[in-house]
């Protein structure tokens, strides 16, 4: 007679209680998180609630001077020397706010009334925030329903959860063992990846539809073509809406794996197979469509994002010559890039150990590296090693968070005493 060991949990149960920890955990900071571009897109939520002007600045900027109270008072107390000191929350949060309003108020009284975003920044560079509403419009029924402190922070837990869950889906997916599945979730919370999509930015919104777009290649990969074309498709059209770059580097980078893979097998007698061809064709669609839609909505164009990196959000003068310089920039950008990883080389080992990991499914692997490979692409239009956090190449830990639970998987299945039952089956992608 077998000893009674007690309930055990499914994966869904495990998966829910991974996600729980992490936002239960994400309780030690309500605010604080916020950047100085988290102003505009708070403001632009609540303006497409109905709020007004100065009421949207007003709260949020109650917003962002709570958290910047928060963290002086939580600094102070851990500070050798002043630890005994009053609280400096109140004079930094009158201070704050005082500055911050004063700095709209002018502007509004100049006439910069246009648009959905309080003008807590200059025309131009509000202009480049007005063509991302994605963000925004995934804001609104949580700060609408909780306020803009709770709301905020709800829909940047809910976010990074959904990302986590889908790193799930993507491994079982591709016949990963449940446990390695989690492990991937996991990585997801606990590595650079949550504590970024965490932040009020479109980063953790990028991340899940990016993931997305991957869980759709991977169905498309295994037979299940309608419904990785859905997925595939829809995140492309929402990453338009959230950030319009994102889109068009996913495009190409999809487009650009989908024609290696098919390539590949045709060079070994082998079809290229419906899905890698649909993926394809929807990467060369969303770089036509995006491009176009650039065009004729009359978006902010690429020569604008250069001056805008280059003259430090206009605070200085146009650049002349902003393409030469912009690529002496990007040259000496890399190079100092890769003094300091070659000093604390996690990232570079987490890249190279994922890309182990990816060629154990090496049709997906490839995709895989596509939708990392974004995260290369938007650190390489906007070079500005001031940005901490690894905040703009985010999407590259992408390849670590999926690879290192495949570069892993020979350990477990060696391990497991009887293969698990019901595993998904993979067809097409480990060749």
């Amino acid at each position: 007679m077998k000893p009674h060991t007690g309930p055990h949990l499914g994966p869904r149960a495990w998966v829910l209680l991974l996600a729980a920890v992490f936002a239960l955990c994400q309780l030690a900071e309500v605010t604080g998180r916020d950047t100085p571009d988290s102003k505009n897109y708070v403001s632009y939520a609540l303006a497409l609630g109905g709020a007004g002007e100065r009421r949207a600045a007003a709260e949020t900027v109650d917003w962002a001077c709570a958290g910047e109270a928060s963290a002086a008072e939580r600094a102070q107390r851990v500070d050798v020397v002043r630890f005994h000191a009053p609280s400096p929350a109140g004079r930094v949060f009158a201070d704050c706010w005082d500055s911050e309003l004063r700095r709209v108020e002018r502007r509004l009284e100049a006439g910069q009334t246009d648009g959905h975003i309080v003008p807590f920044v200059g025309p131009r560079l509000r202009a480049i925030f007005e063509v991302r509403p994605g963000y925004p419009v995934f804001l609104l029924p949580f700060v609408t329903v909780l306020g803009v402190t709770w709301g905020v922070w709800l829909a940047s837990v809910l976010v990074t959860v959904a990302g986590g869950v889908l790193v799930f889906r993507v491994l079982r997916t591709v016949s990963v063992p449940v446990p390695l599945a989690l492990t991937g979730q996991a990585l997801y919370f606990v590595l650079p990846v949550g504590t970024t999509a965490m932040r009020p930015m479109t980063e953790g919104l990028l991340l899940a539809l990016t993931l997305t777009a991957l869980w759709g290649c991977a169905l498309a990969l295994t037979g299940r073509g309608r419904a990785g074309t859905a997925l595939v498709a829809g995140a492309l059209l929402a990453l338009y809406a959230v950030k319009h770059s994102q889109a068009l580097f996913l495009g190409v980078c999809l487009a650009g794996a989908g024609a290696a893979v098919a390539l590949w097998r045709r060079r070994h007698g082998r079809p290229a197979g419906r899905g890698v061809t649909v993926i394809a064709a929807a990467g060369c669609a969303a770089v036509a469509g995006t491009l176009l839609l650039v065009r004729l909505l009359r978006y902010p164009s690429e020569a604008e994002s250069v001056q805008d990196l280059l003259t430090s959000h206009y605070t200085h003068p146009d650049r002349v010559h902003p393409w030469r310089e912009f690529l002496h920039l990007e040259w000496d950008f890399w190079v100092e890039w890769l003094r300091r990883q070659l000093t604390a080389p996690l990232f570079l080992a987490a890249l190279a150990a994922g890309a182990r990991g990816a060629r154990r499914r090496p049709a997906f692997g490839v995709f895989l590296l596509a939708a990392a490979g974004t995260g290369i692409l938007t650190q390489a239009a906007h070079p500005d090693i001031t940005i901490g956090g690894d905040r703009l190449i985010v999407l590259a830990w992408l390849l670590p968070v999926v690879g290192v639970p495949l570069l892993l998987e020979p350990l477990v299945r060696r391990g497991a005493a009887v293969p698990a039952q019901g595993t998904p089956r993979a067809v097409g992608i480990t060749r």
